[in-house]
């Protein structure tokens, strides 16, 4: 049973840094990817930051430069640097995983093949 555990969240003024943790059970790690979303209520969930085994790794235009997407496979864990955060960025963050090596950011394919965290809240406010 594959377990995505979220943490990190927090509120932070503009500008600002954070780094949200995944802690990952339950599967073989070298042949998933994983991935980043977000969600503010009342809108779909969009994709943030995917990455795969082999450290090949894809970003939505609205943080490239911004946020940085990294694993750990010794621990199962992954990261998500966000530095000069916007109110903008002011979401739940979602952590994903599915199996394969696919890095794309749609959440349709994603919610359909991939297992989800409960999520940990990121607000952008000064």
């Amino acid at each position: 049973q594959v377990q995505l555990v979220e943490s990190g969240g927090d509120s932070v003024q503009p500008g600002g840094s954070l780094r949200l943790s995944c802690a990952a059970s339950g599967y073989s790690y070298s042949s998933y990817s994983m991935g980043w979303f977000r969600q503010v209520s009342g809108k779909e969930r969009e994709g943030v930051a995917t990455i795969r085994s082999d450290g090949g790794a894809n970003y939505a235009d609205s943080v490239k430069g911004r946020f940085t997407i990294s694993q750990d496979s010794a621990t199962n864990t992954l990261y998500l640097q966000m530095n000069r955060l916007k109110p903008e960025d002011t979401a739940m963050y979602y952590c994903a995983a599915a199996q394969g090596t696919y890095l794309g950011l749609g959440y349709n394919w994603w919610r359909r093949i991939g297992y989800w965290g409960q999520g940990t809240q990121v607000t952008v406010s000064s």
